[in-house]
């Protein structure tokens, strides 16, 4: 059994220029099987592998960069690239683009049950990112002002994100924006934890795909809504809620806040409400009303 692990380990070197490609799921493992040069046949033995090979690179100080690894991707590069897709350099090479270009994690030590999930909502993000973005860029000019109409839309919805996150109480949030549209809803989550001062800290790339996702509600005029959870230091979370109306948001009362948490979606039913919650009316946000004249 050593020996066979250390053999595996060997192989997984040889595929490894500072990040591995992993594969996730089950499904995966299995479409990349057909491969003779991918010799492991068990994926919950080749997640082991991994883990222990990320364990020994982080113990030598060798830093590790996990991407996901996708076979129809996988296939589709090899066949443009003119590679054979059945051989480990092949499979090194798109990794290397992956490390480049496609969705990535650090390795610092967590185990892989907390690494892969949150590498694939790293790839979810990205995804979406990337589809709001396409769709934005496709509707063009306003046929009265020439305006960009994807770029004053994320203006837009930038704006309405600061002066929520600016009026929200003291605490750390946590915002959902759902979009509904063709040929499917589009979910972006956002992350805001309080620093020691009250400053909100957020990362980037969530902040842009959620804007980007607002952004496309706003510019289609598509049904959707935001809605916010705040976790203060001490007292009950306090939820917040807004509707996409128009080029804005339209603030929710309580009563709308608690029917949209406290209603089964498919049955109708009630739920009974959290403890410790209160459903709240937001504050005002001041500026989220588009002054008189044209607008998109």
């Amino acid at each position: 059994m050593a020996h066979t692990d250390r053999t595996t380990r060997r192989v997984l070197r040889r595929e490894i220029a500072g990040t591995i490609g992993l594969l996730t799921d089950e499904h995966d493992f299995r479409a990349m099987r057909r491969y003779r040069s991918f010799t492991f046949d068990d994926h919950a033995a080749y997640l082991h592998q991994v883990e222990a090979l990320l364990r020994a690179r982080a113990a030598q100080g060798t830093h590790t960069t996990v991407a996901l690894f996708d076979p129809e991707e996988y296939a589709d590069f090899c066949s443009a690239a003119g590679l054979d897709p059945d051989a480990p350099a092949s499979r090194t090479r798109f990794t290397a683009e992956l490390a480049a270009g496609g969705p990535t994690l650090p390795y610092e030590g967590q185990p892989l049950a907390d690494l892969l999930p949150a590498l694939v909502a790293e790839a979810v993000r990205q995804a979406t990112w990337e589809y709001a973005a396409n769709l934005l860029a496709r509707l063009g000019s306003c046929a009265t002002c020439g305006e960009d109409l994807g770029r004053a839309a994320f203006t837009r919805a930038s704006r309405l994100l600061r002066r929520v996150l600016e009026t929200a109480p003291p605490g750390d949030r946590h915002l959902v924006c759902s979009v509904t549209g063709s040929p499917e809803t589009l979910l972006s989550v956002l992350h805001a934890d309080e620093d020691i001062d009250g400053t909100p800290h957020i990362d980037e790339a969530e902040a842009l795909e959620f804007t980007g996702v607002l952004a496309l509600g706003l510019a289609t005029h598509s049904p959707g809504g935001l809605v916010m959870r705040i976790s203060p230091p001490s007292g009950p979370n306090r939820i917040h809620g807004w509707r996409l109306r128009g080029y804005g948001l339209e603030p929710l009362t309580a009563g709308e806040v608690f029917d949209a948490y406290c209603t089964d979606v498919e049955s109708g039913d009630l739920i009974s409400p959290e403890s410790n919650v209160d459903y709240c009316a937001p504050p005002d946000l001041g500026d989220d009303h588009l002054p008189p004249g044209h607008h998109h």
